[in-house]
């Protein structure tokens, strides 16, 4: 086939993505089906990788996603709807009641009781009642901003437009899932490729009146912002949900014990295939709201709360390869490539090894019949081999010693907090020596939750690394926008876009220009500690002239893994040599600083001994809500040294010494005005 035969056959697929992509984006009224879409878009990567020439802004490959709606304006949420950490064993729950026992500083025989609820697979709301009245119904959007999706939310039938109840709060946010059932969607399938993406669907339509067509049911389950609750825990709060006219899952359970929570997690599983809606696992709470006032939250997700996710879908595929992928910081994951299987209404083509020692242990070999495992979102990866289907000639895959990359010799490191070899095989290269580690750093350089620069996407980068535009993160900034314009694919208006992108982000905030640097084990919460701690890129950059970095270790949430991870960074002469050449092409924003009106503002405090009834983790949260701030030895710096049972002598004398007031948990709550 001829170039131009080639080139004719590529646009008109192009040009039907596109429009596939106006009638469900804009217009949210899906053409074909998602396996279709997806199909669609295998087919021009596909032709984009056999023939070169190929070039599109149109691409898929170029695109992430699609822009947001502009038919909603958005709001924020009073109170954050943050996400919730998963469990997959039963050693997960037990982890996890381990962690807010030790949190609330309780015996193991404590009697937690839950609210473990099946875990419906919708589309999040929130809604806003005030003096009884639905006054607003906003999308989950990225937790802190919603869409204003009101005149959706009140097509369904679920949801009270009025509530009289004398006990109804006088300003709540109601939050629940929107669904559609298993039997409603049998009408629907043609449109969409499951009941999730049809409630989406519907609730992004631009006229109510077309999303009133759609039999879409509510069920809610928590509140966010609240003014006049009485109910002091989420069985009794279920029940007032029942009496205001709104309906919960009627499979809700109130139990205590991991042993009881998962013989009900094996029930529920036994009656998935027959409930006439989708779940993927069951949520466990904490049922007593106080418990949850007091364990809060970390990172994004509740420390309260957790969901237990059910076993995914599985298929039979073969393994045609096995490629090693180098990330950012150096680790080789090898990646199995397979004949590609449907899983779930996902076409999966690629499935994770995890790394060498999973291969050895599985012995997993190229040609080898495997059973592929798709949990929700989670990447696809190899559960078994079937040896009887082995190929006679198969032979043991051999980790390769060396960077694929650079040729350097790679390492397992001993870790020192577990005491173990790590299982993740490394490219010690350092900086921007090793060229796969290089294009990685750039990619997420430009990321979503880094500088974010619109149409620069992970093809742009390895395409401008290629063509030898890009090195190191500043020439971003100082890219020959003459030259790229002179590129195929490229023309005058895509390149002003480009550059007018690029110039907006220049202009950054300090949380986010630490995690742009992808330092080995400073991921955004770790970023958004150091940015609070440092406050300006110029105390940050002086990291580079410090030999001891120990101060580090009073910041809570750092540890040593963390500061050995900016020891590191900084005592490499590229990395030193890109902070020196963004700082003159940037404007690094100072953190924002929290409020100084705390009661134990500008005081520092240690804790040494055991304490009653209240652990160091919440007593550090204590002090960090009321502005202070918490060191980890007895220094100049300290304030107050709060001491419990058998405290350590050597921090009590040195205290002492350097006259600092030393008192006990009791005196400590009186200065937040608690009793003990």
């Amino acid at each position: 086939m001829d170039k131009i035969k080639i080139k004719k056959i590529y646009e008109e697929k192009i040009n039907l993505l596109s429009k596939y992509n106006l009638f469900y984006y804009d217009k949210s009224k899906p053409k074909v089906s998602d396996q279709q879409y997806d199909g669609l878009k295998n087919e021009i990567l596909l032709l984009e990788k056999k023939y070169k020439f190929l070039k599109s802004k149109n691409s898929p490959a170029k695109a992430v996603g699609h822009k947001p709606s502009k038919n909603f304006k958005k709001f924020q949420h009073r109170v954050s709807m943050l996400s919730l950490s998963n469990a997959f064993s039963e050693e997960d729950l037990k982890n996890f009641e381990k962690r807010i026992l030790n949190f609330l500083s309780e015996k193991k025989e404590f009697k937690i009781i839950y609210s473990a609820e099946p875990k419906i697979d919708g589309i999040s709301a929130s809604l806003t009642y005030k003096n009884g009245i639905f006054e607003r119904g906003l999308s989950r959007g990225d937790g802190k901003e919603g869409e204003d999706i009101t005149a959706n939310l009140s097509t369904i039938k679920d949801i009270p437009k009025k509530i009289l109840d004398k006990d109804f709060p006088k300003d709540i946010d109601i939050r629940g899932e929107v669904f559609i059932q298993n039997s409603d969607f049998e009408s629907l399938k043609e449109k969409f490729a499951n009941p999730r993406n049809a409630a989406s669907g519907s609730l992004r339509q631009k006229n109510s009146e077309d999303t009133k067509k759609i039999p879409l049911k509510f069920i809610a389950y928590t509140y966010g912002f609240e003014q006049g609750l009485r109910q002091k825990n989420q069985s009794d709060y279920l029940k007032k949900l029942n009496e205001w006219g709104f309906k919960t899952n009627p499979l809700n359970k109130t139990i205590s014990g991991v042993k009881n929570l998962i013989q009900n997690y094996n029930d529920i599983e036994q009656q998935r295939a027959n409930l006439d809606f989708d779940i993927d696992g069951i949520v466990y709470k904490i049922n007593n709201f106080e418990l949850q006032k007091r364990l809060g939250n970390v990172a994004n997700a509740p420390r309260w709360a957790i969901a237990h996710k059910f076993s995914s879908d599985k298929a039979i595929s073969k393994i045609l390869d096995i490629d090693i992928q180098i990330g950012r910081t150096g680790a080789l994951t090898p990646v199995a490539k397979i004949k590609p299987i449907n899983i779930g209404g996902v076409l999966v083509s690629n499935a994770t090894l995890h790394n060498e020692d999973e291969i050895k242990r599985k012995d997993i070999r190229i040609g080898d019949i495997v059973t592929v495992e798709r949990a929700g979102d989670v990447i696809p990866h190899i559960l078994s081999v079937d040896l009887n289907k082995r190929p006679k000639k198969s032979a043991k895959f051999i980790f390769p010693n060396k960077c694929p990359s650079c040729g350097s010799k790679t390492e397992k490191e001993f870790n020192k907090i577990t005491k173990k070899i790590d299982a993740v095989r490394r490219c010690p290269s350092e900086g921007y020596y090793c060229d796969k580690i290089s294009i990685e750093k750039l990619k997420h350089f430009v990321s979503k939750d880094a500088f974010n620069i619109d149409g620069f996407g992970k093809k742009i980068v390895e395409n401008f690394w290629k063509l030898k535009l890009i090195k190191y993160p500043q020439d971003i900034f100082n890219l020959d926008f003459l030259k790229i314009e002179n590129l195929e694919g490229w023309g005058k208006l895509s390149v002003q876009n480009l550059k007018y992108s690029i110039d907006q982000k220049k202009n950054i905030s300090l949380e986010r220009f630490i995690y742009s640097l992808g330092i080995r084990h400073i991921g955004l919460e770790n970023a958004k500690l150091l940015s609070k701690h440092f406050v300006s890129f110029s105390k940050f950059k002086n990291l580079s002239k410090q030999i001891d970095y120990e101060d580090m270790l009073n910041i809570d949430g750092i540890g040593e893994t963390q500061v050995s991870s900016i020891k590191s960074f900084f005592s490499n002469k590229d990395n030193k040599k890109v902070l020196n050449e963004l700082a003159n092409v940037l404007l690094i924003k100072d953190a924002i600083q929290n409020s100084d009106d705390g009661l134990l503002n500008n005081k520092t405090f240690l804790v040494t001994g055991k304490l009653n009834g209240i652990s160091r983790a919440e007593v550090k949260s204590l002090i960090e809500e009321n502005s202070g701030k918490t060191i980890s030895s007895v220094s100049k710096k300290l304030n107050f040294l709060i001491i419990g049972e058998k405290p350590t002598k050597k921090k009590v004398d040195y205290a002492k010494q350097l006259k600092i007031k030393v008192i006990d948990q009791a005196e400590f709550l009186k200065m937040l005005n608690k009793s003990s």
